[in-house]
């Protein structure tokens, strides 16, 4: 009897200790699936000639890593990444783009020729990121069944003791492209007349 409670015992800790790289949960699988589809929609942003399909594209990017907070349990900030961003900024610059009449259509302006250098520059930045974030987090794993780090509490003690200055600077950032974009939507108006 002692033997079989024994060999249960085993079991469940080989069954918990065999969770890691080679052995992902479907949160995990769900996370990289979400992140290559977000992946795909930002790079459809960054290369299309059409304004108003980059911003579109930009709702689907910013959608997917509203997607992937939830995933790692930081519910939080994964509906101010929907309210703020989806729903503010997206909104703002289409509302920008309507009000200074830019071509709807395909732009041949978007493109400056400057692609291969640009996909280098993007492709050191990347490289440089995901060496910073490897090396800084390399032996941190997230327990995603406490879900303490995207809690309210932890989230807004965060933003307003450390983040408060960036975050009023890119509001009146915000504020100042909309009063820009109106001004010269009425400029153009009076030049009519």
């Amino acid at each position: 009897m002692s033997s079989a409670v024994h060999l249960a015992a085993a079991g469940q800790g080989l069954a918990t200790a065999g969770h890691g790289f080679l052995s992902p949960s479907g949160v995990e699988i769900a996370f990289l699936l979400v992140a290559v589809a977000t992946f795909g929609a930002a790079v459809i942003t960054v290369t299309t000639r059409q304004l108003v399909h980059a911003a579109l594209w930009l709702v689907v990017t910013l959608g997917g890593l509203a997607v992937e907070y939830l995933l790692l349990t930081a519910e939080f900030i994964a509906w101010v990444q929907v309210l703020i961003y989806v729903g503010s900024v997206v909104v703002l610059l289409l509302f920008g783009l309507m009000l200074t009449k830019a071509p709807i259509g395909r732009s041949p302006d978007a493109d400056s020729g400057n692609r291969p250098a640009a996909l280098a520059v993007a492709v050191a930045a990347a490289a440089a990121l995901v060496w910073v974030v490897v090396d800084a987090f390399r032996t941190t794993w997230i327990d995603l069944d406490k879900g303490v780090q995207g809690s309210t509490a932890v989230s807004g003690e965060s933003l307003f003791r450390h983040w408060v200055l960036p975050f009023e600077a890119l509001s009146v950032l915000l504020l100042a492209a909309l009063v820009g974009a109106i001004v010269l939507s009425r400029k153009s108006g009076k030049e009519k007349r």
